[in-house]
């Protein structure tokens, strides 16, 4: 599993400052557009030392965009033709504008991964709600589908947790994990069921979302649960010519030396 470390600034330079640290720390960075004024995608998607997912949260899940949708998700259109390496856009944003952003990854060889997303920031729905949702994700196609709530019991941990086995049995990657206080041990279990990704804050009080680890404290535990230390290849949408040339040659930098998702060691041994 990859640790992702969120960027939250206001500006375009307190952005590059914030992604600069994230990148030196862990194996990828998002990207919150949403919270910067006037982004300038040009220089945030420029030269880089290790993978970019893009975002850009819609208001309803936890997000600061101001505009239309339409903007909303032009904004990630630019991103994807600038060679960001994901982006996640939420399965509310309505069919058309998820379909377009998919067709834009389509178009262009070695273009952005796109991540179907869901966020409940007050509860994790019965299993039965929960499938409704990773129905509703998976139905766009997506190379990953993202599930987050808010746990409000030890037991919700459980029943989210479910979705990240279920999802590898079917051959979907998947990142899936609890908000809030009484979430933080499916942050640290994730990796181990084999989510995708999972979120750590470059320090204390740089938290993006309720309940996250620092990427300090994320690494230090998942050595002690024994997760594997796979090397993970680099993309090729990475932006500086060094790393373009050591993903054609096999190579990894240390950003890349991430444990591989679960769902690729499968896929390697022949697993669904």
């Amino acid at each position: 599993s990859m640790i992702c470390v969120p960027v939250m600034a206001e500006t375009n330079r307190e952005a590059l400052g914030k992604m600069k640290k994230g990148f030196a720390l862990a194996d990828m960075v998002e990207l919150r557009i949403d919270r910067i004024h006037r982004p300038d995608l040009s220089a945030l998607i420029g030269p880089r030392k290790g993978a970019l997912l893009v975002t850009n949260r819609r208001r309803e899940e936890g997000g600061f965009f101001g505009g239309s949708e339409k903007d909303r998700v032009d904004l990630l259109v630019e991103a994807i033709n600038r060679g960001a390496d994901f982006v996640d856009i939420e399965a509310s944003t309505g069919g058309s504008l998820v379909e377009r952003l998919a067709s834009e990854g389509r178009r262009k060889a070695g273009a952005a991964k796109m991540i179907v997303s869901h966020h409940d920031f007050q509860r994790t729905p019965s299993w039965a709600g929960l499938l409704r949702r990773f129905k509703s994700c998976r139905s766009f196609g997506a190379h990953a589908v993202k599930i987050v709530t808010y746990a409000n019991s030890v037991e919700d941990n459980l029943r989210l947790l479910r979705l990240i086995p279920m999802s590898l049995a079917e051959g979907q990657p998947i990142i899936a994990f609890c908000m809030g206080p009484r979430g933080r041990v499916s942050r640290l279990l994730a990796p181990l069921f084999g989510s995708l990704l999972t979120y750590a804050s470059i320090r204390k009080g740089a938290e993006s979302a309720p309940g996250q680890w620092t990427v300090a404290e994320m690494r230090k535990m998942m050595n002690l649960l024994g997760v594997e230390n796979t090397s993970f290849p680099l993309p090729l949408n990475s932006g500086s010519s060094r790393t373009r040339s050591l993903a054609k040659s096999g190579g990894a930098t240390r950003v890349y030396s991430a444990r591989l998702p679960l769902c690729l060691a499968g896929n390697r041994r022949g697993d669904s």
